[in-house]
């Protein structure tokens, strides 16, 4: 008998839940080409079906994106609705975390100050 007669899970949904547990999901935005946002969602291992949770965080936020080497890449500052769907499709909250442009790079882009400047 198949036991996903009787509502049981499959291996692969077993899987694919401890999976999702143990991702550090990182959310960002970054300034492209004249000024435009975008959000950066990466973190996710190879365990984890990165281009449906692209097409499923596109459709949920209704913007355009794309998914480059295991980046999940979305047009417009989405970094605060991009958490919400995130836990509908599963990951746990602790797995998700708002980075800022200091913690990645170390130090705050384009923040300079009149004395960093040659006058």
């Amino acid at each position: 008998m198949d036991s996903n007669q009787f509502g049981l899970p499959s291996e692969s949904d077993v899987f694919e839940e401890i999976a999702k547990s143990e991702q550090q999901i990182k959310v960002m935005t970054e300034a492209r080409r004249y000024g435009k946002k975008i959000t950066l969602v990466q973190g996710f291992d190879k365990h984890v079906d990165i281009k449906e949770i692209g097409k499923k965080l596109k459709e949920g936020l209704a913007c355009g994106g794309t998914v480059k080497n295991g980046v999940i890449e979305l047009q417009g500052d989405h970094k605060k609705n991009v958490r919400p769907i995130l836990l509908k499709l599963g990951f746990p909250e602790s797995s998700i975390s708002d980075w800022s442009n200091k913690e990645k790079n170390g130090k705050e882009k384009n923040q300079r100050t009149k004395t960093d400047r040659k006058v």
